[in-house]
């Protein structure tokens, strides 16, 4: 029997299933965590901002990258100091993520 899948994106199947196969290896090794956010404060407010706008840079003079897109995102989620909002700055690391391995995967091998 065959079901449905949730996924739409081409590729984001089997990411999740990475993820899930990774996040079944930390809870055997270190259980369920819970931890403070550590979020929020000015100065990381400060350098989302400053990478907010070396990402555009980067992309306005034609040299952007992955990892300037990715640093712009992770800066956001430690200068977000509201729960949904951090959540949802969360989830668009791990698109961001999903996409550059969705890019990845689309080369060609060495």
């Amino acid at each position: 029997m065959s079901y449905p899948s949730i996924f739409t994106t081409p590729g984001v199947r089997a990411f999740a299933e990475e993820i899930d196969t990774e996040r079944q290896r930390q809870l055997a090794k270190f259980g369920d965590q819970h931890h403070p956010d550590g979020t929020g404060n000015k100065s990381q407010q400060e350098y989302a901002d400053m990478r907010r706008r070396w990402c555009e840079a980067a992309f306005g003079s034609g040299y952007g990258t992955w990892a300037d897109i990715l640093a712009e995102e992770v800066a956001e989620v430690e200068a977000e100091r509201d729960p949904a909002r951090l959540r949802a700055e969360l989830v668009q690391v791990a698109a961001v993520c999903a996409a550059w391995i969705a890019d990845i995967d689309s080369r060609p091998a060495p």
